[in-house]
């Protein structure tokens, strides 16, 4: 994987790192506020507690998936369940993450790419489990409705075809391009309301 600096990501790790600290100091404030009333949780702290929680996780998901990562760069575990776990707690799709000490960031980043692939798969929710296995990675999703859109998907394998990308689908060229720097392929099979990929 080429170590050339990729200013869109470095770009993109410099938003995420300066929206964290105010985001956090807003979930902190209502804590104190919470206080002040004397714990009594009002709908409107409720309300605010909830979105800043959102709004971390997707920053801290989006600081891996779409931040800067050298070859070299590994991602603790427990930040990795962390994110998840907040993730889950925001959202209406539950993770489960299967691995063994520190991990490969861009690896890392290229499962978080493809989580936010399966997120367009599962608009009503659903579950997904990531194994690292001996040769790669793993994920397994499933919900009672899902819809996959094979144009999208074909941007994994195939970077040239002629597909119209919003801004909320980018994560489907940026899996295709991370996988292929890191020399893998991507295989699926898609069954109904099943879906498994291995890299």
């Amino acid at each position: 994987m080429s170590d050339t600096p990729d200013v869109s990501a470095l770009i993109a790790s410099r938003i995420c790192h300066d929206l964290i600290s105010p985001i956090g100091a807003i979930g902190n404030g209502v804590e104190l506020l919470t206080m002040e009333s004397g714990g009594a949780t009002r709908p409107e702290f409720a309300l605010i507690s909830a979105s800043v929680a959102k709004a971390n996780a997707r920053i801290r998901l989006f600081r891996i998936a779409f931040g800067a990562a050298t070859s070299d760069q590994r991602t603790a575990r427990n930040e990795v369940l962390s994110i998840l776990t907040d993730l889950g707690h925001a959202g209406r799709i539950t993770f489960a993450w299967t691995s063994q000490g520190d991990l490969s960031r861009p690896e890392v980043r290229v499962v978080f790419l493809l989580i936010l692939c399966l997120e367009t798969v599962l608009p009503f929710g659903g579950r997904v489990e990531v194994i690292q296995t001996g040769t790669g990675w793993s994920l397994r999703a499933e919900a009672q409705r899902t819809r996959v859109d094979p144009e999208l998907w074909s941007l994994l394998s195939e970077p040239a075809a002629d597909v119209q990308i919003e801004a909320g689908k980018v994560q489907f060229i940026l899996a295709g391009r991370d996988l292929r720097r890191l020399g893998r392929v991507l295989q699926s099979d898609i069954d109904g309301t099943v879906l498994n990929f291995r890299f």
